[in-house]
Order: structure tokens, then C-alpha cells, then sequence
């Protein structure tokens, strides 16, 4: 489901890959069966390779992972949390348009 720039976040790397990490890191919180998540899909796609080297574009299935998101209070899927230097600092629910989800990226490059 998944570009080849886009990661892939588990409850297991999600400490050093997303909150460790040097770059901004996005994460599309998702799940199989969510069609609004399927729709997500191509954008979040688009913006891992136009980030590339800038910042870590990733997915991270709730279902398989639910240790964080229940951590992060994920209630609604597609979440996008975009986080810098171990924090959050963006959180969007449902469908986002490349635009916006870019316009956050850009502000924490």
C-alpha cells in the first residue's frame, strides 16, 4: 500500500525512527480496511518522494500497532501526526490535500 520512499513505523522502531529521529517525520496512522485511508494513500506517496533526504514520510498500521496509537490517542483514522525533535507538531485527521500536509512540512524544514 505503500510508495517506495514511504517507511514503514512499527510500535517497535517508532521510538528511534520517528521520535529519535534528526528530520521532521510524518506518519500516516492507517488501516487495512479504511477506505478514507486508501484514498490518503497517493498523497502521502507523492510527499515521500518530494521529501526525500528532507524529512521521513511513513505509515503506521493501528491495527497491528496499537501500543502507540493508543498512546497518541488515535481515535479516528486516517490521523496524520507530523513530529520534530520527538514532539508533535501537527495533527490532522482525515483526508488532507497534499497542499496542507506540504505547507507543515515546509514550516518545520
Amino acid at each position: 500500500m505503500a510508495g517506495d520512499a514511504v517507511r514503514t513505523f512499527t510500535d517497535a522502531n517508532f521510538e528511534t525512527e520517528v521520535l529519535g529521529a534528526k528530520t521532521p517525520v510524518l506518519v500516516d496512522f492507517w488501516a487495512e480496511w479504511c477506505a478514507p485511508c486508501r484514498m490518503l494513500s497517493p498523497v502521502i506517496d507523492q510527499i515521500a518522494a518530494e521529501y526525500a533526504g528532507r524529512a521521513s514520510i511513513g505509515k503506521m498500521d493501528t491495527d497491528a500497532n496499537r501500543e502507540s496509537a493508543v498512546r497518541l490517542g488515535i481515535t479516528s483514522i486516517p490521523t496524520v501526526i507530523i513530529f520534530k525533535d520527538g514532539k508533535v507538531q501537527e495533527r490532522f485527521v482525515g483526508i488532507q490535500p497534499r497542499e496542507r500536509l506540504a505547507r507543515a512540512i515546509d514550516a518545520l524544514i
